[in-house]
């Protein structure tokens, strides 16, 4: 199995510090890129078309203020906002766009599991459409209980993945919110198939190779499965941002060479 791409989540205008440490691509974040506006639309896209490195991924979906579950949610608002966010990934050549933003999505008061998880469903069918055609999939990932009490768990993910029955849309499974959850490092070879992408951290939220986290286990199970997609750090420096992302990528190849 040939070794996957490494990349780390973060700023646009971070991604000269990511190149220098020797990873992959970087996973952009959207929020900070405020696309609602037209000159920061205008101006992350030209800084997308001038990277150095590629922007294969892109997180930190919707804005704070925005709802896809509940009396709030605005759907035309969201489908604009979205069709901004797919035209900077079509710039971008991005393989994956996640959906975490455990703000939008959580259950408010009076509203039912079932309920939310059908409105959760007509986002990710209406994504599904945007994103036809563009070789590009939409990955739902999974938070633990303090960010949001929608969709908990690797098996959340996959099952609503299989629900909707989309090739633009798969699971996600990252490592922190299994963590955090005690879930089984066992749900990655149980739902490996659905899954199209990767989040790693390591203990304390804090980058690959500091901590305590079982990457021998995390990474066996997904080589087990036949997982060949991305893997990106989300996390936090333990140290200087360029010499904390260096050890890491090397940390996260000899991992993953080792597994």
């Amino acid at each position: 199995m040939k070794t996957p791409k490494f990349g780390w989540c973060g700023l646009l205008e971070n991604a000269s510090t990511m190149k220098d440490s020797g990873l992959d691509y970087i996973e952009a974040q959207l929020v900070p890129m405020k696309l609602e506006d037209d000159a920061a639309f205008a101006h992350a896209k030209t800084l997308v078309a001038d990277l150095p490195l590629p922007a294969l991924a892109f997180s930190y979906l919707f804005p704070h203020d925005a709802r896809i579950v509940g009396p709030e949610k605005d759907e035309r608002r969201n489908r604009a906002y979205f069709d901004r966010v797919v035209e900077l990934m079509t710039m971008a050549r991005a393989r994956i766009v996640v959906l975490g933003s455990g703000w939008t999505r959580n259950l408010p008061d009076g509203w039912s599991r079932r309920q939310a998880e059908d409105e959760f469903l007509t986002t990710l069918s209406w994504c599904a459409d945007v994103l036809r055609g563009s070789g590009a999939t939409l990955v739902i990932e999974p938070l633990n209980r303090k960010e949001s009490n929608l969709v908990n768990s690797v098996g959340d993910g996959a099952r609503l993945a299989k629900l909707l029955g989309r090739d633009e849309v798969r699971g996600l499974a990252d490592f922190y919110h299994m963590d955090e959850e005690n879930e089984s490092l066992d749900e990655l070879r149980e739902h490996g198939e659905w899954l199209a992408h990767i989040h790693l951290a390591d203990t304390g939220r804090l980058n690959p190779g500091t901590g305590l986290y079982d990457y021998p286990t995390f990474f066996g199970n997904l080589k087990a499965c036949g997982y060949s997609g991305l893997l990106s750090a989300e996390c936090g420096f333990n140290g200087e941002p360029l010499a904390s992302m260096r050890a890491s990528a090397a940390f996260m190849r000899r991992a993953w060479r080792d597994a």
